[in-house]
């Protein structure tokens, strides 16, 4: 495990999936590599911080297409913290 920027990431497997918390979700950034090159960044929300309810997942696929593995992970995360602030 490593922190980076204050945020606790722990590596899944080889192919860059990683997961971290933030503010009561679970954000999981991934990469699709298509047949042309590009890189497309993928994401998986996890809410379940309360003990009431069962967790609630949100997933989105090519929210944008990039170069490398690194901008595309990079993009998926700064992504979801937008997403997940935009909702309180």
């Amino acid at each position: 495990m490593r922190c980076c920027a204050g945020i606790a990431w722990l590596s899944l497997m080889q192919n860059n999936k990683y997961i971290h918390h933030y503010n009561g979700y679970s954000v999981s950034p991934s990469v699709h590599q298509l047949p042309d090159g590009w890189f497309a960044a993928n994401l998986l929300l996890v809410r379940g911080d309360t003990r009431d309810t069962a967790p609630v997942s949100y997933r989105f696929h090519a929210l944008d297409y990039f170069d490398n593995e690194a901008q595309a992970l990079g993009h998926a995360t700064a992504w979801a913290r937008g997403w997940v602030d935009s909702r309180g």
